[in-house]
């Protein structure tokens, strides 16, 4: 499914300090150890790619049957011995990094690993305070952050979690919100990809919410505006504008609600990330509204009832007037989707990708 990207790429506060572990330096057990219980690991994998990938519901079974007291110790080791099993199935090179906050699987060399992680557990804290009681709750285990070196590693560690068919757009980063949530990127220089990270940061935080994609990617990327000095530029507004009017119709608007136009390989994709950036940065004006909003929103009719009951709007009018339409109607219709609506989460930066 990717050999075309490949060919295209040409690729074949409190926090403690950043510390390798011990057994990062050495080759990984798959077993985890809690007491008088184990688990081998080994036996819950599906090797794909050259990549062993973890069964989660399997291992989650498997905590949940210890006592509760180390549960969320059995989950923290479960993560760090899949990580380590990852690390080796990469080769040479990887190490394991790990901090108060998270961990970081990377090739990087030491200092600029040690920047990376601590820029991880510093947005992660940025993010949580620009969205206030929207962040998801802390649950068991660490955010994880794995960063390919190679393009193609990269690449065909995500095909695991896209479907066999299709086309798909080349992505910079994404959130597998999958069995482990993490976070995944590909590159060597920080500043190359800062902008995914919180964008996917936002998108972890806002993973315990049944939002629609097109709230869930507006607020990633008004986020990795506020937080990085990259986004202003990539989302110009003058830029875009006239392209959106062009592009947006009563047929088009409605894979824009139920999320499709977010995998679309065309410039559809570009244009509904940008679009719901647009919508966010209007609706969020009104803050406190916003959140309850945000709240509410049932991504089975895109937000549209909470939309008008929090906000006391009509997402179709709103959108209408945006794109200086007149006729035709531009609101969700929900019943005309030939497929389940989409929770966003796609890939990182789009224009970057």
């Amino acid at each position: 499914m990717f050999d075309l990207v490949r060919r295209l790429m040409g690729a074949t506060p409190g926090a403690a300090p950043p510390t390798v572990p011990p057994a990062a330096h050495a080759a990984a057990d798959p077993v985890v150890r809690l007491g008088a219980s184990e688990r081998d690991l080994l036996a819950h994998t599906q090797e794909r790619e050259g990549f062993l990938h973890l069964e989660w519901a399997r291992v989650r079974d498997w905590v949940a049957s210890l006592p509760a007291a180390v549960q969320a110790d059995a989950w923290l080791a479960c993560e760090r011995t899949w990580l380590l099993m990852l690390r080796d199935s990469l080769g040479e090179g990887y190490r394991l990094h790990e901090s108060a906050q998270g961990f970081l699987l990377s090739a990087q060399a030491p200092r600029a690993a040690e920047v990376t992680l601590q820029y991880l557990d510093a947005t992660l804290r940025r993010v949580r305070g620009l969205l206030e009681d929207l962040a998801a709750p802390g649950g068991p285990g660490k955010e994880i952050l794995v960063v390919f070196a190679s393009d193609d590693d990269y690449y065909r560690y995500v095909g695991y979690y896209y479907p066999d068919e299709g086309e798909f757009a080349m992505s910079s980063g994404m959130f597998l919100h999958a069995g482990c949530s993490h976070f995944v990127v590909h590159g060597e220089e920080l500043t190359n990809f800062e902008p995914v990270i919180a964008h996917e940061m936002t998108h972890s935080q806002l993973s315990h919410l049944p939002i629609p994609a097109w709230l869930n990617e507006g607020m990633a990327v008004n986020a990795e505006q506020r937080l990085t000095r990259m986004g202003a530029d990539v989302w110009s507004v003058q830029q875009l504008e006239a392209r959106h009017r062009k592009f947006w119709t009563p047929e088009t608007i409605q894979q824009f609600w139920s999320g499709a136009a977010y995998l679309r390989p065309d410039e559809g994709s570009e244009l509904a990330y940008d679009l719901g950036r647009l919508i966010v940065n209007g609706l969020s004006s009104d803050w406190e509204g916003f959140k309850r909003f945000a709240h509410a929103a049932d991504l089975r009719d895109a937000g549209a009832a909470a939309a008008r009951e929090q906000l006391g709007l009509d997402l179709g009018d709103f959108v209408r007037h945006f794109l200086d339409h007149d006729d035709g109607t531009w609101g969700p219709e929900p019943d005309t989707w030939p497929q389940a609506p989409e929770r966003g989460q796609f890939r990182g930066v789009a224009l970057s990708a």
